[in-house]
């Protein structure tokens, strides 16, 4: 007896019913595909904003820094902490921090210094690549600063303009100085945007007067290298120094990614429920529209398991067709998506959780975005079939011949 052209025989005996069935898991999955993309292309982008443009994979700093930043608390010898880092495969930048007030025409607001080396910074940090207007820092320009986009315009300053800085000094002097704004940065997240004026290393020393060391330095791993076992590889370079890693440093960002990548599998969950529920109602019916069918077969013979197993073939096909047909049309959308994103217009720049939302979410599909959705979809499918099945394979045949 061949079982798959009988239940091939079956699915056609009802067109209408087997298309809307097919229909429904085919869009199903063709929206869950598409949904997993988009969000986990904002999550890849959050983390990337954090990485790239903030904290790096990981930031070392002096002994206490943490618990109480201090112009003072510095790495005592920070170029032999980098040269540990580069020698290791683990490039890294360092950076000095303090703060202080700017001012422009009778404007003025608190500000975060940062001096940073400009070469080693852009083996670590993308932010120059945010820059909206002007030029990026020049080490031979050591009196051109550039701003973050908020801190521009509440000075109300563009590139060219002057700037007057005023802080205290390492030594306790009055540090102040008349610099020009060389760039502005575009959105990167909400601390660099209101307050950060970046200068280089050497203009940040003259006027901090702090000759040596540095506050913190940035830290990159290699793609291959697990965040885990680069910590524990850095840890050990660096036994005296506190080594932190962007998951330490903002708990609220990891756990946030953590979440919303749950979050996925609750709506494929949600979604397929409402699926699951569809496909019992049509088996159901096509069971009980041949009951009096089966009853003859069980009575020429046909076992208990053979019922299953037609009841689980027409299931199956269902299922092998709405994939093949789901994955098909998604195809077109994941390459849209992929290199047109949604624009998000006024959501562009907002802030969630201190980093700024890009204007353009894209969605993330390899192949790995597959899997996920489709096993959830054919456990769904199976469960919600299991018990029409059942229920058609103990049928007794005097029953089953004598039901109405």
């Amino acid at each position: 007896m061949n079982l798959f052209k009988m239940a091939w025989r079956n699915l056609l005996r009802n067109r209408r019913r087997s298309v809307v069935t097919i229909g429904a898991m085919s869009f199903a999955l063709l929206i869950l595909l598409l949904y997993a993309g988009i969000v986990e292309g904002f999550m890849v982008a959050m983390e990337s904003d954090v990485l790239d443009y903030e904290v790096g994979d990981f930031q070392v700093f002096a002994a206490g820094y943490l618990d109480k930043p201090s112009l003072y608390t510095r790495i005592g010898d920070p170029d032999a902490v980098l040269a540990a880092f580069d020698a290791a495969g683990y490039p890294a930048s360092a950076r000095l921090l303090a703060g202080g007030l700017a001012a422009a025409g009778d404007l003025s607001a608190g500000v975060a210094f940062r001096g940073i080396d400009v070469a080693r910074e852009a083996r670590v940090s993308r932010v120059h690549e945010r820059l909206a207007e002007g030029r990026w820092l020049d080490p031979e320009d050591e009196r051109g600063v550039v701003l973050g986009r908020r801190l521009a315009q509440i000075l109300e300053v563009r590139p060219g303009a002057e700037l007057v800085v005023l802080s205290q000094g390492a030594d306790g002097s009055i540090a102040n100085d008349l610099l020009t704004v060389r760039g502005v940065l575009g959105t990167v997240a909400d601390a660099t945007d209101r307050g950060a004026v970046f200068m280089t290393a050497a203009a940040f020393r003259n006027l901090m007067v702090i000759p040596e060391g540095a506050h913190q330095i940035v830290v990159r791993r290699p793609e291959a290298v697990p965040l885990e076992a680069a910590a524990e590889r850095l840890q050990a370079l660096v036994p005296g120094l506190d080594v932190r890693s962007w998951r330490q440093l903002m708990p609220t960002i990891a756990s946030m990614i953590d979440s919303v990548r749950s979050i996925i599998y609750l709506v494929f969950f949600v979604a397929y429920i409402a699926v699951g529920i569809l496909i019992l109602n049509a088996m159901l019916t096509a069971v009980f529209e041949r009951i009096r069918e089966l009853g003859v077969l069980k009575a020429l013979g046909m076992g208990p398991g053979q019922v299953l197993g037609l009841i689980a073939l027409e299931t199956a096909i269902s299922a092998i067709l709405a994939i093949v047909v789901g994955v098909t049309v998604s195809l077109p959308g994941m390459v849209y998506l992929s290199r047109v994103g949604i624009n998000v217009g006024s959501l562009g720049g907002t802030s969630m959780a201190g980093l700024a939302m890009r204007p353009v979410w894209y969605g993330v599909y390899n192949l790995d975005s597959f899997p996920g959705p489709i096993l959830v979809l054919l456990v769904i499918t199976f469960s919600a079939a299991l018990y029409p099945a059942l229920k058609a394979a103990w049928i007794r045949p005097v029953d089953a011949i004598r039901h109405s």
